[in-house]
């Protein structure tokens, strides 16, 4: 089947959505979660029988679409995310129905399932782009869709205030990628990645500050997208204030994302040494100051989005350790064992805090204690969320970390090493506060009824587990799934 395929489908899934939420009744919007879910599960099984040698090369869209197997995997990750986000916002509709006009509830919620549709398709060209050109344009899909879905609460000021910044570090960040695209367009007279590859070897060395100056900004707009330092000041305002599902979704689908296109944006790039020395170089100073930055901002964290909003730049900073080892044998590897691994855990752990805050009506750090006491499966699955994040041994966390800090030692990347071992260990700091709150602290009101877990939230919840502790133990399965 030919790759291309698998986008038309999500697309047509998303018109289809879209023109069933036009004619549903307002109390019927809900249901358009369940088409929505049941399309991608359909389109991700899909994926298992893509043939990436059996596009046509010589099609008009060859030279911006690849769909090699790092493609296919990087959709398969940005399914699973729509599908568990859509899970997620299944739960947490209570809490949006509540935050919009009265006027519209029972009427808003056909476009929160219909919308991350959009943006998975948007994920999964760029997870195929091999010109700059597609990697704006899915690049920009992403972002509109997220510049809606983050302010979706429109009578909560949190969310409209997320949406704003959003919006305009976003445009923002669009801006950079536009000059930088231009600036490398007028070295190379080339849009195309592999084109580019071909022609900057034959550039005079006098080229070499105009095309890095043009990579740069690039690599700014892609920092803001992946929430490097500094570059991500965005991040700790907009996961707060977004509706939970979508900042679930932003931590980790638009992250994942964004390092794709960085993998293939560097590929290009890395091809004379004089390049690779710098660019690397950059990627190890960026990769320390994201792993100590993330890790120091989380620790004084109360809330638990915000706590979760730095421990993202902190993941960001382990993936860009892996970026800058590529040069071992291992990291490539390495890079994407971690993204699905922080899938995973990133995904568990709101899942979770979307089902506990619409009960207890919050999302701090405090409203969770005596969760065990209340619900005892939810706090066993936090605590492993919190367990792998942190990196403890027999989670699959640990082994992410471990793939990364044995690229690095392969690449020489001593320091780097250290600094990461030292920001693991403070992790385990801000990520225990939330365990102490589950099983050590005494619930607010000892008398509040059980929280209320729907069937599909429940069933993802452990098979995430499950996922959590198997590939910890035995890891061979998403290996294979990455060779």
């Amino acid at each position: 089947m030919n790759p291309i395929y698998l986008e038309i489908a999500v697309v047509v899934l998303g018109l289809l959505l879209l023109a069933a939420e036009s004619f549903a009744g307002p109390g019927r919007k809900s249901g358009i979660a369940h088409p929505a879910i049941t399309g991608l599960i359909l389109v991700f099984v899909a994926t298992f029988w893509i043939d990436p040698l059996a596009m046509d090369v010589t099609a008009p869209y060859a030279r911006f679409y690849s769909a090699d197997f790092l493609a296919v995997f990087f959709k398969q990750l940005a399914l699973l995310s729509t599908i568990v986000v859509l899970i997620m916002a299944q739960e947490y509709a209570p809490v949006v129905e509540a935050s919009l006009p009265s006027s519209r509830r029972g009427a808003g919620l056909g476009e929160f399932y219909a919308l991350p549709v959009f943006t998975c398709a948007g994920l999964m060209w760029m997870a195929s782009a091999v010109d700059f050109v597609l990697i704006f344009v899915s690049l920009e899909l992403v972002t509109i869709s997220f510049y809606i879905l983050v302010s979706y609460m429109r009578q909560d000021r949190g969310s409209l205030e997320a949406g704003v910044k959003f919006l305009v570090l976003g445009a923002l960040s669009t801006g950079f990628l536009i000059y930088g695209i231009t600036w490398i367009y007028g070295v190379t007279g080339q849009t195309n990645l592999h084109a580019i590859a071909a022609v900057i070897p034959a550039l005079k060395h006098a080229a070499a500050p105009a095309l890095l100056f043009g990579l740069g900004l690039v690599l700014v707009s892609l920092g803001f997208k992946v929430a490097a330092v500094p570059f991500q000041f965005w991040v700790p305002d907009v996961y707060q204030g977004a509706p939970t599902p979508i900042t679930a979704f932003l931590s980790v689908a638009s992250k994942a994302a964004g390092f794709v296109v960085l993998l293939r944006v560097l590929q290009a790039f890395v091809v004379v040494p004089y390049l690779q020395e710098k660019i690397m170089l950059l990627m190890a100073i960026l990769a320390g100051i994201t792993m100590v930055f993330g890790n120091l901002a989380a620790i004084p964290q109360s809330n638990l989005k915000r706590l979760l909003a730095y421990s993202s730049v902190a993941h960001a900073g382990y993936l860009l350790l892996g970026v800058a080892s590529l040069g071992a044998p291992f990291a490539g590897m390495a890079v994407l064992f971690y993204l699905g691994a922080y899938l995973i855990m990133t995904l568990l752990a709101f899942l979770i805090m979307a089902v506990v805050s619409k009960t207890v009506g919050g999302d701090d750090i405090a409203d969770f204690n005596g969760l065990n006491q209340r619900a005892p499966h939810l706090a066993f699955a936090m605590l492993l969320a919190m367990a792998s994040l942190a990196g403890v041994p027999l989670t699959v966390g640990f082994l992410g970390k471990l793939f990364i800090f044995e690229a690095a030692f392969q690449q020489g990347h001593f320091v780097l090493i250290a600094l990461g071992i030292v920001t693991v260990a403070s992790g385990f700091y801000y990520y225990l506060k939330v365990v102490r709150a589950m099983y050590w602290q005494q619930p607010a009101d000892p008398e509040a009824p059980e929280i209320p877990v729907g069937v599909a939230a429940r069933l993802t919840i452990a098979i995430l587990c499950a996922l959590t502790i198997w590939l910890g133990v035995y890891p061979a399965p998403l290996l294979s799934l990455i060779r």
